[in-house]
């Protein structure tokens, strides 16, 4: 894949993204102060509909797709249909980690080097940038490809409502861009992410007074216990796999032997290969003590974005492009789930990190880099105007 885009239309580019970078902060800005967390389903459609209304001004042709257990799904269709080409997508989410109220303590704000503010970097502001870049294209007559920019509000909470509609609308595309924020302050984009899982370990025990009866109980605790270091021996570093439990509960009062213990367990693995033989492993766990009932479900929710050709040739393609704008490119892997991880998985050519450079997603100082902002929209508006036609 090579660049079909000259130095002069590549700094065409960069400075009408340079000129839009005040409408891109005004428009960042409101979307970030439509707060959205992923369990609030009227504030993300609250942010749906603003978002929608934005792709609409834009030219786009909008439909918001109602769901039982999310804030809903925006599709907006920019440029033009042609018959035996598909479609670009553009995938990304609204929905954000922060409580409603978060903005009273950590407001939407612009300084010399940052912006700030819950959600901005993940990842409101990659959408605001895909919004602009698809506006350049437009005015200068450049978008001859339709694409489909696809929004979903539940991301954060694993997309298990959103998670058939992106598989069933990337499966008809040629190429999907993931407008989630770059690798590090470098500002690496993504070809390779883990795949992730979730595992709950339930043990029923049998309760019993501590000092009247001990040796007729049998402690759910006690057996959790020994189950923990059994499956902390499923991690392989050298094969990328790690196995976390994150969060153990059980037991009522410190004088009854425990009837009840369970623990949370993260997965995240690197090769689909590996899937099936990290879930045998959970599921053949046993109880050490007989008298025990252990029980254990979830799984992969998340297959991993394995590194493929094609995803190589869209980044190899990034990079002359970058460097066409001034800047070089980086290459990133990460152990953090998308919903790249989805497509990639489908076999479609999946690029990620596309939207802004930053640092701290989810946590207090989460904020981007200024600077990045106006070469990255300008980069995303290349990638998507070279992007071969046919497929």
């Amino acid at each position: 894949m090579t660049s079909i885009l000259t130095s002069s239309v590549l700094g065409a580019l960069r400075i009408a993204a340079d000129e839009q970078q005040k409408q891109l902060l005004a428009l960042l800005r409101q979307m970030v102060e439509i707060e959205s967390p992923s369990e609030d389903r009227a504030a993300c459609s609250r942010c749906v509909a603003f978002v929608a209304e934005e792709c609409g001004k834009a030219g786009a042709r909008v439909r918001v797709h109602r769901r039982k257990s999310s804030g809903g799904m925006l599709e907006a269709r920019f440029g033009p249909v042609r018959r035996g080409q598909k479609p670009l997508l553009l995938l990304g989410h609204l929905d954000t980690v922060w409580p409603m109220g978060t903005l009273g303590v950590m407001p939407f704000r612009i300084t010399e080097e940052r912006v700030a503010g819950p959600g901005v970097l993940d990842m409101k502001a990659g959408v605001a940038m895909a919004i602009v870049a698809l506006q350049i294209l437009t005015e200068k007559q450049m978008l001859d490809r339709q694409v489909i920019l696809l929004l979903s509000c539940d991301e954060e909470t694993g997309s298990r409502d959103s998670r058939a509609m992106i598989e069933r609308i990337a499966s008809a595309c040629s190429a999907v861009f993931v407008l989630e924020p770059a690798q590090g302050l470098s500002g690496a984009y993504k070809t390779a992410r883990k795949g992730v899982g979730s595992y709950t370990v339930r043990v029923e025990g049998i309760a019993a007074h501590s000092g009247v009866d001990f040796e007729k109980g049998h402690s759910a605790v006690l057996e959790l216990a020994r189950q923990i270091p059994i499956l902390s021996e499923f991690t392989e570093l050298d094969r990328g796999i790690t196995v976390n439990a994150g969060t153990v509960s059980g037991g009522t009062r410190s004088n009854v032997i425990a009837a009840e213990a369970e623990a949370e367990v993260d997965v995240r693995i690197a090769r689909k290969a590996d899937a099936a033989r990290i879930d045998r492993r959970f599921r053949s766990l046993r109880a050490v003590d007989k008298a025990c009932k252990l029980t254990v479900s979830g799984g992969i929710n998340r297959p991993p974005m394995e590194r493929t050709r094609a995803t190589a040739a869209l980044f190899r393609h990034a990079t002359t492009l970058a460097a066409g704008l001034g800047f070089t490119l980086e290459e990133a892997s990460t152990g953090g789930g998308s919903d790249g991880n989805f497509t990639s998985a489908l076999g479609v050519p999946t690029l990620d990190g596309m939207g802004a450079v930053g640092e701290a997603a989810h946590a207090r100082h989460e904020s981007l880099l200024l600077a990045h902002l106006a070469p990255r929209t300008a980069l995303l508006a290349a990638m998507i105007a070279s992007l071969p036609l046919k497929n």
